[in-house]
């Protein structure tokens, strides 16, 4: 998923660097942002449908919506507003001109949290979720997510995989899981043509205690929902207690119950496509062989 930002100067487009390896040219995107300056921000005017109890709100904006930022750091006043419309796909992000008079450190736009809110609501519209999630990519290209609240052990089991092989981490954290489609396969043996699906996970700046992050992706083989115990015992979950266990670690706006609806009905299709197992493990060694040596 792209977002191209346009600005006057290069303040506008400066990307903290958390984003800078995500960094890409492309042609197209899907979500466009224009950055503005106005000199103060006013009051809100729609009606408020969230409040994060920290550094933003949400309200209604005509069809669309408005994000507003405030941060003890930053002054008491607002310091930025986002409008977006309906289908997040075209923004105009407003940066008070007063909040960033004699600012010693660059000026970043796209900076935390926003850069996440605006992606996990652009994925309410496609067959896609953000999860509490560390991604493993194997040398042979097999990709194990680990699914896990804080504390679940998601950068343990990141330590775990990079000290015994030489894996790919996405991200130790949050990883975002997309439908990949329709593929057009041809059999080895038979040479005729046959069509699957499959689902993809991909890595993301907003990384973990483990500080991985990666602009990579991979074929999502297996998911684990990560939890500590005794014997590196692996259960296979059914798919609702899949889906119940996986929604209860993904990121998902509340406020529209559609969002919600559509989060579900994703989950559903994606533990029906990938087998999804309940791990209690130990933090050693022992964990990751366990894994090496399960077969389905």
């Amino acid at each position: 998923m792209s977002v191209r930002v346009a600005g006057r100067n290069f303040d506008d487009v400066t990307l903290v660097p958390s984003l800078a390896p995500f960094q890409i040219r492309a042609q197209a995107s899907d979500i466009t942002i224009q950055v503005e300056w106005a000199e103060r921000l006013g009051e809100p005017a729609g009606r408020p449908l969230f409040d994060s109890g920290s550094v933003w709100r949400l309200y209604e904006a005509g069809s669309g919506f408005q994000f507003d930022f405030s941060a003890p750091t930053m002054g008491t006043t607002l310091y930025k507003r986002l409008f977006v419309d309906g289908l997040f796909r075209r923004a105009r992000l407003q940066m008070n001109a007063e909040s960033f008079a004699g600012a010693r450190h660059a000026i970043a736009p796209l900076e935390y949290p926003l850069d996440e809110l605006l992606i996990m609501h652009r994925l309410t519209q496609e067959k896609a979720i953000e999860l509490h999630s560390c991604g493993i990519v194997r040398p042979d290209g097999t990709g194990n997510l680990f699914v896990g609240h804080s504390g679940a052990g998601k950068s343990t089991t990141t330590r775990l995989w990079t000290a015994r092989e030489d894996v790919e981490v996405l991200s130790d954290d949050r990883i975002i899981v997309r439908w990949e489609g329709s593929i057009d396969q041809i059999g080895i043996q038979d040479g005729k043509r046959k069509k699957t699906l499959g689902m993809r996970m991909y890595g993301t700046p907003w990384h973990g205690e483990a500080a991985y992050a990666s602009p990579g992706s991979a074929p999502l083989a297996r998911v684990f929902i990560l939890e500590h115990g005794h014997g590196n015992v692996l259960t296979r979950l059914s798919p609702s207690q899949a889906v119940a266990e996986l929604f209860a670690r993904s990121f998902v706006p509340f406020h529209r119950h559609e969002y919600v609806d559509s989060a579900l009905g994703f989950l559903q299709e994606l533990v029906e496509m990938v087998p999804c197992y309940h791990y209690a493990f130990e933090p050693n060694e022992a964990a990751v062989e366990r894994i090496l040596e399960f077969r389905d």
